[in-house]
């Protein structure tokens, strides 16, 4: 099985979540709202899709299930991340919340997929960069959302043959 999983407060994760199914036909879409996590345990790939609140704090429905996420086992399973976030506003911590999902997943040495450019961001820091680039495909819909197709275009093509 393979699915993305998501979480939504304005629309904006779940309008890319949309997008990255479109790109990527054989992927379920699954709101974690309303359908949970659990189905993670099933999956050969998964794709996560989280938004960072607050001081880069995670989106509340995946705050709500963190616990639960902290107890599935990522070892053999494909991982690819995305995460929105708002450069302008929240620059001290830029999509911080991908960074902490990516430290769930790969804790155990998983390998994650899709790592992007930190190139045409202006951000003062963030937890999801690792190496000097990020952990996954980061869109900010707020400053940046001209930009989000060609972003997400581009990082399903990069994924689709890893996952």
């Amino acid at each position: 099985m393979k699915a993305i999983f998501y979480a939504s407060s304005t629309g904006n994760t779940e309008f890319v979540s949309k997008m990255i199914k479109k790109r990527l036909e054989d992927f379920e879409l699954i709101d974690i709202a309303s359908d949970g996590i659990s189905k993670m345990e099933q999956c050969d790939s998964i794709i996560i899709g989280v938004s960072t609140w607050g001081e880069g704090d995670l989106q509340d429905d995946w705050d709500d299930c963190y616990d639960e996420l902290q107890e599935i086992d990522f070892s053999n399973k494909k991982i690819a991340l995305f995460g929105l976030g708002d450069q302008e506003s929240y620059g001290d911590e830029f999509v911080n919340a991908m960074g902490t999902i990516y430290d769930v997943v790969s804790k155990d040495g998983n390998e994650v997929v899709g790592f992007t450019s930190t190139d045409e961001y202006d951000f003062e820091e963030s937890t999801a960069v690792r190496n000097g680039q990020f952990v996954g495909l980061v869109i900010d819909e707020d400053n940046q959302s001209s930009l989000t197709k060609k972003r997400v275009d581009d990082w399903c093509e990069e994924i689709s043959g890893k996952l």
